[in-house]
């Protein structure tokens, strides 16, 4: 029986594969629950193989939050360790987060208010293993706090949580990892500034947070201290928390759906009408990828083209100009693009379906990874190799992964 990946048509025979995992994750040994098959054949698809590679950084470094030994910054792409095993990576504001195919979880950078689950406050700039577990599958990095899930679908979250951003039903800062809840099904997730977004396999969506701007969805702008649903539909896929207080979700059915702060037009509706509940961004059934960065979005469809709107300022959507969008505007008219990064500064990073890497937007501390602090208003290669497999934005800097 041949593996099933994310976006594949599922099969009537369950999966032997690791389990439960999703998104990213599997092996061609063990077997799934009958309840995480059960979740999987209700959603339609089946997760697809961890992907490892080597890390890789740049840009801005005033926390060690690059992971290099030291606080200089980097305008060029600077490997960390010479580990070829890392998979999950997200950058924060000033930290990043990273795991390994061995399901150890890493952390390094700014320490402030626990946000590297060390339980500590302490800044460290080289990456430190958070615990001893090898249970961890994915993680993701907001302002000052962060959520990871273990193999088990458990989901967990340290740092900062004033506004509930944890979801542990508190709004106290935690420097160690707490369990959200004692549920086993969550799967994928996204920390915005101060919220964070989540999917369970059965299609539904959670938020909890910071509740201004409508940033949670749920049709006001309440903090929530716990994962409270969003609407009662079970056909959402993917969800992108923004840099600052927007948030972007696609549904099953390939439409795009964003909600909250829109100032400069990220929400992508024409407007620059903040909205409390999702809204439709056109009539389109072929979104895939997305991101939500700082004040812009950007989106992949599945014919393999580019698509950002928002703010213009600094090129950051690589549109040839400094101009604000409050639609989807292509990005060219190449239809090889095929990973988007989101994180919280004026500059945006995306992989082709060759293993280009690609940059653009602001670039005065070198975050741009081109060698030089430049400012780019479209696409521009980071180097010339072909073996970049993802990549991930936090405050002026990047990390990626490439095999």
């Amino acid at each position: 029986m041949s593996n099933r990946w994310l976006g594949a048509i599922i099969s009537k025979t369950p999966p032997t594969i690791t389990a439960p995992v999703d998104g990213e994750g599997g092996s061609a040994s063990g077997a799934w629950s009958t309840a995480s098959q059960a979740n999987y054949q209700a959603l339609g698809t089946w997760p697809k193989p961890l992907i490892a590679g080597q890390l890789w950084t740049w840009g801005w470094n005033t926390a060690g939050q690059l992971g290099l030994g030291n606080v200089t910054a980097y305008s060029s792409p600077k490997q960390i360790g010479a580990t070829t095993t890392w998979s999950s990576i997200a950058g924060g504001y000033n930290h990043t987060a990273a795991i390994k195919t061995d399901g150890t979880l890493w952390t390094w950078g700014e320490g402030a208010t626990g946000r590297l689950g060390l339980g500590n406050v302490t800044s460290y700039s080289s990456p430190k293993q958070v615990g001893a577990l090898t249970n961890w599958l994915k993680v993701s990095a907001g302002y000052g706090h962060t959520v990871a899930t273990k193999k088990d679908g458990t989901i967990w979250a340290w740092g900062f949580n004033t506004s509930g951003q944890m979801g542990d039903g508190t709004a106290v800062n935690k420097s160690s990892p707490v369990q959200i809840g004692a549920l086993t099904n969550w799967s994928k997730f996204s920390c915005g500034q101060q919220h964070t977004l989540a999917v369970k396999p059965d299609g539904t969506l959670w938020a909890w947070g910071k509740g201004a701007a409508g940033r949670l969805g749920l049709g006001d702008i309440v903090n929530r201290s716990s994962p409270t649903q969003v609407g009662a539909l079970t056909n959402w896929l993917t969800v992108s928390g923004g840099g600052y207080h927007s948030s972007t979700a696609t549904k099953t059915d390939g439409t795009l759906w964003s909600w909250a702060g829109n100032d400069f037009g990220q929400l992508g509706l024409g407007n620059i009408t903040y909205y409390s509940s999702p809204k439709q961004v056109g009539a389109l059934t072929t979104w895939s990828n997305i991101a939500g960065c700082s004040y812009h979005t950007v989106a992949t469809k599945t014919d393999g083209t580019l698509w950002t709107w928002g703010a213009g300022g600094l090129g950051r959507l690589g549109l040839g100009n400094v101009t604000n969008y409050s639609s989807p505007k292509q990005v060219g008219a190449l239809t090889t693009w095929s990973i988007v990064a989101s994180g919280m500064s004026n500059s945006t990073a995306a992989i082709k379906t060759d293993g280009t890497l690609w940059t653009w937007g602001q670039g005065p501390v070198g975050q741009l990874g081109l060698g030089n602090e430049t400012s780019y208003s479209s696409p521009k290669q980071v180097g010339a190799l072909t073996t970049w497999l993802k990549v991930s934005g936090g405050l002026y800097r990047n990390i990626a992964t490439k095999s």
